[in-house]
């Protein structure tokens, strides 16, 4: 929580705001700057509704600066075209509202921050728990506040960091209750500040206009169009809301009973949006509640740790808001508690390392090279299947997905090079790729957050076992095959 002399009221939960350093509030500053870099919309956005309530509180202009992701190992075109085209629609919205709207394209945008931050009141940046290189330096120039606005569950309610999903979903349905009514606003900003003047932002800023943007965005299109790096999928806030409206409306009554079918198309599509901050967790429960007609009254009095029966919401729902929330929010939980070892192998559980360590020297009866799994080079033509669909739309149906980490453990000389070989795959092609849930997904292959499993296998020992040949009897791939042949 702000600890200055003078702060706003502010319906932002004081949970979700830290301090990012000591420094005191400027009072000569020009504007007050969002530094925006995971929660990239304009709407049900925490940081943004703190931002804009500071900004009214001190009189002055509010600027918001969105960087381009560069500079880090996995900021690739196709993500980068991502952000972009989320770049369209935060500018047409911030225009729309008398804000400035700074789009930070250059391959460094460190000068410009320094900028920004020395003729700023203060500065409202994402409290999102992986660094990026994108992040505020310690050193920043300006009084700091971060704010977070990833799930249902602030990152601190939580003391400890759930090592099975039984024990987290226990935890959030005793703990959630009490944050379920702190809800970000709609539109943060509105129409407040049309007496206000931003133009003095634009003076201190060297970021690109909207046209630099669209310039950009046409060139990176072009050059990526048939080469790997391109992905049909959309980015941006307008696509985001159209991609939750199809899963609520068309999508949601078959997802328990169609969801691990690789031929119903039946999943969100949202993982990607909700990576890069083009969606809010809460504007998509909201959505659904609304759908079903639903309010906290019908909450379970006592938790019971279980996937249904919680909520007092459709079967549908229920399947979704479990992944939506337990899976994906105990990922979160996972980062923020756990930021020193949390990609890291030596963060699996014991019995996991103790059961792979003791197999470590099985025969495999197939070994692949990092290019070898890149390329889909592999004797199984399901698997193959998997990693093109990673490679050409940034995604892999989600069971198949565990299967696609399976055969990595499987056919890699060791588990800790099969979760090298996972990582770096999945943080490459992947759009929700470099995310505290697409960490989880790819550590659940070795034993996170899953129990042992008998009988005991080579190479897998009690971790649990999938085969190509199990998944083909159990869901219908022909189609899936077909579609992602070579």
């Amino acid at each position: 929580m702000s600890q200055y002399a003078s702060s706003p009221r502010s319906e932002v939960p004081a949970i979700r705001i830290r301090l990012g350093n000591d420094r005191p509030i400027n009072p000569g500053g020009q504007f007050v700057l969002y530094w925006m870099t995971a929660c990239r919309r304009g709407t049900w956005n925490f940081a943004l509704q703190r931002a804009v309530d500071w900004a009214r509180h001190l009189g002055r202009p509010l600027a918001v600066a969105e960087p381009l992701p560069t500079g880090g190992r996995w900021d690739t075109g196709r993500h980068r075209a991502f952000v972009l085209q989320g770049m369209r629609d935060n500018a047409q919205h911030f225009a729309k509202r008398n804000v400035a709207y700074c789009p930070l394209i250059d391959r460094s945008p460190g000068k410009t921050l320094r900028m920004l931050a020395k003729s700023s009141c203060l500065v409202v940046s994402d409290d999102f728990p992986i660094p990026s290189p994108a992040d505020l330096p310690s050193s920043l120039a300006a009084a700091w506040e971060r704010v977070d606005g990833n799930g249902l569950l602030p990152l601190r309610a939580a003391s400890q960091a759930f090592t099975t999903a039984h024990a987290f979903r226990r935890f959030l349905q005793k703990t959630l209750r009490e944050h379920l009514l702190d809800v970000p606003q709609a539109d943060p900003v509105g129409q407040r500040f049309s007496s206000l003047q931003s133009e003095p932002v634009g003076r201190v800023s060297n970021s690109s206009p909207l046209d630099s943007v669209h310039a950009l965005l046409d060139e990176l299109e072009t050059r990526l169009t048939n080469k790997l790096e391109a992905c049909s999928t959309i980015g941006g806030p307008r696509a985001a809301k159209a991609a939750m409206r199809r899963f609520l409306e068309k999508r949601l009554p078959l997802y328990p009973e169609q969801r691990n079918k690789p031929e119903a198309e039946v999943t969100s599509g949202l993982s990607p949006y909700l990576h890069f901050g083009h969606i809010s967790v809460h504007e998509i429960f909201h959505a659904l509640a609304r759908q079903e007609g639903w309010s906290p009254d019908r909450l379970a009095e006592r938790p019971n740790g279980r996937r249904e029966g919680w909520w007092g919401m459709s079967e549908p729902a229920e399947a979704f808001l479990d992944e939506l929330i337990t899976w994906r929010e105990v990922g979160f939980n996972m980062a923020a508690l756990r930021p020193e070892d949390y990609d890291r192998y030596d963060s699996l559980p014991d019995w996991a390392r103790k059961t792979l360590a003791k197999h470590a020297r099985d025969r495999r009866e197939h070994l692949y090279s990092l290019e070898e799994f890149e390329q889909a080079r592999t004797h199984d033509p399901l698997w193959n299947a998997a990693q093109r669909q990673l490679v050409r739309e940034g995604r892999i149906h989600n069971y198949l997905r565990m299967l696609w980490g399976k055969k990595i453990l499987q056919w890699t000389a060791s588990p800790q090079g099969a979760a090298d070989v996972m990582i770096e795959l999945n943080n490459r092609y992947a759009l929700d790729g470099q995310d505290p849930n697409s960490y989880s997904g790819i550590f659940w292959v070795l034993g996170r957050y899953d129990r042992p499993w008998g009988p005991e296998r080579p190479v897998f020992g009690t971790v649990r076992y999938m085969s190509s040949q199990n998944t083909a009897r159990k869901v219908a791939v022909q189609s899936y095959l077909e579609r992602y042949g070579e």
